[in-house]
């Protein structure tokens, strides 16, 4: 059974279809977050040091980091983000010691975060476009961390599982000839929202099945992403993390400590979770 190792200095997280579901907390990202945004350009780091411990003491096994922030004095994020996210790795690393998901569009953030995080955080992400993976890959092997691979390319998302697919064998193939192990790549198949689609749940864990079986084995990794958007009726997000355990879905996203209902969802996920095992559901903020 393939399985995923990140790891902080002293803890590790181990993600596979074989391990508990745990919880990588995302709270910590300014996007959608006009306060926290507005700290962050001030140079002020409270809300960020609050939400990381917060995370952690409500369950959250990893945390993902995001710098997006677009400053009001300076646009340019190949400028702004990378500092910022050294300077939030640093911080968090130092209040808790749960591994860290490096959370960026920026491949100058994902390198200042690599260069000062402590042990084997999960890179997030690449895509099957191919600027995206000429920029990424080559940071994954040469930091030798674990990658999230999201299944769209340089024509967007596609509602056809059979073309996501497609692009998470794209991904895991190019990964390959880079040297990056099975083991290291993270699929993210992509789940539609289920109130848009009413048959993306189903088709999701079909293509799930699908990924394990046609890309399984030593070669080629087995894992989901799972997105529970904020926009989606509590029930559908309850119904459909409640199947995808059955399904197999590895990653997810929650809220631990967060508003809205989360707190509820998370304590229920965290208690099939446990120790250092985990198959991982990701906190949204």
């Amino acid at each position: 059974m393939t399985r995923t190792i990140v790891e902080s200095k002293t803890r590790s997280a181990i993600i596979g279809f074989d391990q508990p579901f745990c919880v990588i907390g995302e709270r910590i990202n300014p996007t959608g977050r006009k306060k926290l945004a507005a700290e962050l350009e001030a140079g002020d780091f409270s809300t960020v040091e609050a939400d990381a411990l917060a995370q952690v003491a409500a369950g959250a096994s990893v945390l993902d980091i995001n710098a997006g922030v677009v400053y009001n004095s300076n646009p340019n994020p190949n400028e702004t983000e990378p500092p910022v996210m050294r300077r939030i790795i640093e911080l968090v690393q130092g209040l808790v010691d749960v591994p860290l998901c490096i959370d960026s569009s920026v491949p100058g953030a994902l390198e200042a975060g690599l260069e000062v995080a402590h042990g084997r955080p999960l890179l997030n992400s690449v895509t099957g476009e191919e600027e995206r993976l000429e920029a990424i890959l080559p940071l994954v092997k040469k930091y030798n961390v674990p990658v999230v691979a999201i299944s769209n390319d340089d024509t967007g998302i596609s509602e056809d599982p059979d073309v996501r697919f497609a692009v998470a064998k794209k991904i895991v193939e190019r990964a390959a000839d880079f040297g990056i192990p099975a083991h290291d790549i993270v699929v993210d198949p992509l789940v539609m929202p289920i109130g848009a689609m009413a048959t993306a749940g189903k088709q999701v864990f079909a293509l799930v099945r699908r990924l394990r079986e046609e890309l399984g084995g030593e070669h080629h990794l087995r894992r989901l992403q799972h997105q529970l958007r904020a926009a989606q009726p509590a029930r559908d997000q309850q119904r459909l993390s409640a199947h995808g355990n059955g399904g197999g879905h590895d990653l997810g996203h929650h809220e631990p400590g967060g508003a809205a209902g989360g707190a509820h969802e998370n304590r229920r996920e965290t208690r099939r979770g446990g120790g250092g095992r985990c198959r991982a559901a990701r906190g949204n903020g």
